[in-house]
């Protein structure tokens, strides 16, 4: 594979990392403080990294980077997941962007009660579209196990989600 086209594949593989930083709620400023710093890791270790598992490997570097900068600033972040389920409206109309706001914001709140394990899974698969063989190879574990985990992730956020509809009167 010749540098021109290496460089390309690896841009595009930062970009869908820092789309899933951003999505688990990194600010734009230290997704890409962490995106630069997993490039220069990567450049840096280059030799010792399977073609076959560059993307694995960036997410690692880069969720492993993300966890250790807010463990350092003790603080919780929104995890904020993109759901387009209000495409009922043909156009952007206030009250198209009202329900999308109200259920980007049940969707936070149900989704900051899953266990974490559970949460990162459901925002790899569905938020930013991994396969299941590719979180699999990012986690180091068999595709049955993570089915396994997504279906009981699936399953907790549905019940808590059913329970926060209840409350909230809806």
């Amino acid at each position: 594979m010749n540098d021109s086209i290496m460089g390309r594949k690896l841009n595009e593989l930062l970009k869908f990392v820092y789309s899933y930083l951003i999505k688990m709620g990194a600010s734009k400023e230290d997704a890409e403080d962490i995106i630069q710093d997993t490039a220069y890791k990567f450049l840096k270790y280059i030799d010792s990294i399977q073609v076959d598992k560059v993307q694995s490997w960036l997410f690692r570097v880069a969720i492993n980077h993300y966890y250790d900068l807010y463990r350092k600033k003790s603080k919780q972040r929104e995890i904020v997941l993109k759901f387009n389920i209000l495409e009922i409206f043909e156009e952007e109309t206030p009250e198209r962007v009202l329900m999308q706001s109200e259920l980007e914001r049940d969707i936070h709140e149900v989704l900051v009660k899953l266990n974490p394990k559970y949460r990162q899974l459901l925002l790899l698969k569905y938020s930013t579209g991994l396969k299941i063989k590719e979180i699999a190879e990012l986690y180091n574990m068999k595709e049955g196990s993570v089915k396994t985990i997504l279906h009981r992730a699936r399953q907790e956020f549905i019940e808590h989600y059913r329970r926060h509809e209840n409350e909230q009167g809806k």
